[in-house]
């Protein structure tokens, strides 16, 4: 374990986490809602610093970014752990659930990294489960690996404090950004969370990286005509050039809805190509 970045200490040992936006007030001995911080004797210490739960080499059109460097091949790696509990979730058995770990130090993670440029690797993606929430190690091994040439690509929701964002984002080359619906009821209903601090990662990573979107559309819940047009007004606000993912949602986790009509998607996408330049349907 490692202490916690961006956190702050109350009265009676209690400590306030600082890195999302569920501003979770901890007592001595829990954990927050992430599951991956807990406050030892009123200091705040990340559980996963340092340990994988997932890791292999992919295609980089499967993070999803399909204008990043096409056809290449990057290591992923994931932990455990989530601030958001969406209904959904397609990775819950290491997102919510106690997954083995294998442990590695930043030096030792970059040093595979490395090796796999002999098969095409072009760099790390923190992906699988939520990188933000693995922030400490995820900040060093990014700094590490860029120092040696490898590109950092980040695959999250985007739900993460304005100020690490900023401190984090100099050693970001790609990301790909989860909008998983245009309301912030459906954030707060479905995902324990809010829209706004997403749109805010969204427009600040924009400025300082390349960036796609992937939204999950969930039959009945996200895929009316009015909320696709919302999403696609206002990355199109932002730069019409923005690769927008519309990935088919299939019953998993909590969620028993069927899977996403094909022409739902279709549909979506023909809304989306009005005004972005870049559309891909994703899980079809």
């Amino acid at each position: 374990m490692q202490e916690a970045k961006y956190y702050e200490k109350l009265d009676d040992e209690l400590v306030w986490c600082h890195l999302c936006p569920q501003n979770c007030k901890i007592k001595p001995g829990r954990k927050g809602s992430c599951r991956a911080r807990q406050n030892q004797d009123g200091v705040l210490y990340t559980l996963n610093y340092g340990k994988l739960t997932s890791w292999g080499i992919d295609p980089i059109e499967k993070k999803p970014l399909h204008r990043f460097y096409p056809g290449s091949l990057i290591f992923s790696v994931g932990t455990f752990g989530c601030n958001f509990r969406c209904g959904f979730c397609q990775n819950w058995e290491i997102a919510h659930g106690d997954p083995p770990t294998r442990e590695v130090t930043a030096e030792e993670l970059v040093g595979i990294a490395l090796d796999a440029r002999g098969a095409g690797s072009i760099g790390i993606a923190y992906t699988y489960s939520e990188p933000m929430i693995w922030y400490e190690f995820v900040y060093d091994t990014a700094k590490r690996a860029q120092q040696e040439g490898l590109k950092n690509v980040l695959v999250t929701n985007g739900f993460v404090q304005k100020e690490p964002l900023l401190e984090l984002l100099p050693f970001i080359d790609a990301m790909n950004i989860d909008v998983k619906a245009f309301t912030d009821e459906y954030y707060r209903k479905t995902c324990g969370g809010h829209l706004d601090p997403v749109l805010r990662t969204v427009e600040l990573a924009h400025k300082s990286c390349h960036v796609e979107i992937t939204t999950l559309v969930v039959p009945g819940m996200n895929d009316s005509e009015e909320e696709i047009s919302s999403l696609v007004d206002w990355i199109a606000s932002l730069d019409p050039s923005i690769p927008l993912h519309l990935s088919r949602y299939f019953p998993r986790y909590k969620f028993d809805l069927p899977p996403t009509p094909v022409a739902t998607l279709k549909k979506a996408k023909g809304i989306a190509l009005e005004k972005l330049k870049y559309v891909y349907l994703g899980n079809v």
